[in-house]
């Protein structure tokens, strides 16, 4: 189920990007969005955490964007080895391509193993992001992505995530 998931983000994300190289010569009639993030961390007992998140969306109006956002995570340390996945759609609203408010829907698969207990889980989880913020234009039709997002669906004591508040940065080519 993992490898079909990857393959099929992988897929979209390789049809739009050639979309977008491909394209037509008016930005207009190219509707194809391409974008995502990437995390890179370190910490102490030997963390290391590598995270990516492509998206691909399709512009509906020039201000409405609907897509697919894909996410797979890494984390390591001297203590736990984890590897997480996700899937969903998103939509996001433009205002005054300066802002925007938007929905993501993630269903994650995730595996983590303790170290030192010993100790694996497999588990699946749903998160429900809704926010917003600030776009700062940086090319022709791209734009870098500032915001915050909060996990409708997060509860304390029975999610893997520590928090439902999530900051982001991500960038998008294509508006």
């Amino acid at each position: 189920m993992k490898k079909g998931i990857i393959s099929l983000v992988l897929l979209i994300s390789g049809l739009a990007f050639s979309q977008i190289l491909v394209g037509t010569t008016q930005q207009d009639n190219n509707r194809w969005t391409f974008g995502g993030g990437i995390g890179l961390g370190f910490g102490s007992q030997s963390s290391f955490y590598l995270q990516a998140s492509p998206r691909v969306g399709y512009r509906l109006t020039n201000d409405l964007e609907a897509g697919v956002v894909g996410s797979v995570s890494w984390q390591t340390s001297n203590y736990y080895r984890s590897t997480m996945f996700g899937i969903g759609p998103f939509a996001n609203y433009y205002i005054a391509r300066s802002f925007y408010v938007g929905a993501n829907l993630q269903h994650y698969f995730i595996n983590y193993k303790d170290k030192y207990y010993d100790y694996k889980v497999n588990e699946e989880e749903t998160a429900l992001y809704l926010g917003g913020g600030y776009m700062q234009r940086i090319g022709n039709n791209s734009y870098m992505q500032i915001g915050v997002m909060y996990n409708v669906l997060w509860k304390e004591n029975s999610s893997v995530f520590s928090s439902g508040l999530i900051p982001n940065i991500g960038f998008v080519m294509g508006l």
